[in-house]
């Protein structure tokens, strides 16, 4: 065999492995626990939505079906962004974020309103959140700066100047959503924290924030009255206060092991139950066991994403698993304090769980993300041995 020949052998047989390995490393835990909770919600959302889309739509399963069709684009989406190797999103991160940017400007001017709030847009008779795009947006953003220059993170004009970079997205988005806006900045501000040492700069700036939004509340009359709901729900019958005190007696009546699957009543009270108090109902009818055992398996998969982080094959791949991470996490906690009223009604939803077609497509597209990065992770040779 001549020398041509075996080099040729030896590229195929390299490509062969390279394509094994891809096949290996793929976290297929990861899929499988996106899958688990995916199909917790659908049960959980037919179980609380049945009765209100009866009366609103005439069809029990209108909610569940549109949030499986939802869910069939994210999956679309997911594939996609697992097949294209995460790297080549690199050169598009600045056109990306300027994109969601002005979609984001475009819901001021000409979004539907649903429900009160004038947050989507739509796109061939489909509502899209834009805010949704913008979380991805920001992720790919700040991974894309840190690893473009880790060292500038470790100072506090590098540090500034990442979050500075994600400001008019917060800004736009804060007009008219402040809980998302928050979600947003919240995950940059998570994403740098880990990037750099300074860990006293980022509780003054958690400081000022706290400031800033405080002063946001204070200019909206509406903002101030839910803060004062929120301390006392029992005096107030507004529909934030209402739903708030419904959503606690369901909670209170659940018990340690719940009524059982469809046997909550407070479902036919909580308004828009199937939304951002879906989490009450599931107390409702699992009790604090099924709770427990919700909240188990999204920190499994924060768990799975921090193990893609740890053996990504660059930083980009590393911090945008880690902003994913901050994304889950993030919407976790605030929908879980207000479903029990730690903190006033913001109106965020349970990930996979609640009902939201922009928000679910956009989760699962995100998960594709992490899986395209962890089909290129990296292992020392004991990790392999073990």
């Amino acid at each position: 065999m001549s020398r041509g020949s075996e080099l040729i052998a030896e590229k195929r047989a390299a490509k062969r492995r390279s394509k094994l390995n891809k096949m290996l490393n793929f976290d297929y835990t990861l899929l499988l626990i996106v899958v688990f909770i995916l199909a917790f919600g659908f049960v959980m959302l037919y179980s609380t939505s049945a009765y209100a889309a009866s009366l609103k739509q005439g069809d029990s399963t209108y909610y569940l079906k549109r949030q499986m069709t939802a869910a069939v684009l994210g999956f679309i989406g997911m594939a996609f962004f697992t097949k294209v190797d995460y790297r080549h999103w690199r050169p598009l991160v600045d056109v990306f974020y300027i994109i969601s940017i002005g979609l984001c400007v475009a819901v001021i001017f000409v979004g539907t309103e649903l429900n009160s709030s004038s947050r989507w847009l739509n796109v061939g008779g489909v509502s899209v959140q834009p805010s949704e795009i913008g979380k991805v947006a920001v992720i790919l953003l700040v991974a894309h700066v840190i690893s473009r220059a880790p060292k500038a993170q470790r100072t506090r004009q590098g540090t500034l100047f990442t979050l500075v970079l994600v400001f008019p997205l917060f800004a736009v988005v804060a007009y008219n959503n402040l809980s998302t806006a928050v979600i947003i900045f919240g995950i940059a501000f998570i994403m740098v924290f880990i990037a750099s040492p300074k860990f006293m700069d980022f509780i003054a700036m958690a400081g000022a924030g706290v400031v800033m939004v405080i002063l946001f509340i204070s200019i909206e009359s509406y903002r101030a009255g839910r803060i004062d709901a929120w301390l006392h729900p029992e005096k107030y019958t507004t529909d934030t206060a209402y739903q708030t005190m419904q959503g606690l007696y369901a909670i209170g009546s659940g018990g340690l092991f719940g009524k059982g699957l469809g046997e909550s009543l407070q479902k036919y009270i909580v308004p828009e139950a199937q939304n951002d108090m879906i989490f009450s109902i599931i107390c409702e009818e699992l009790g604090i066991f099924g709770a427990i055992c919700v909240i188990l398996m999204y920190i499994l998969l924060l768990y799975r994403l921090l193990y893609i982080a740890n053996h990504a094959k660059d930083m980009f791949g590393s911090y945008i698993c880690i902003g994913i991470m901050a994304h889950i996490s993030l919407q976790v906690i605030l929908n879980i304090a207000v479903v029990t009223n730690s903190i006033p009604n913001t109106g965020v939803t349970l990930p996979l769980i609640s009902y939201g077609g922009t928000s679910v497509a956009i989760l699962l597209s995100e998960i594709g993300l992490a899986l395209s990065v962890s089909k290129n992770m990296e292992f020392k040779d004991d990790e392999y041995d073990a």
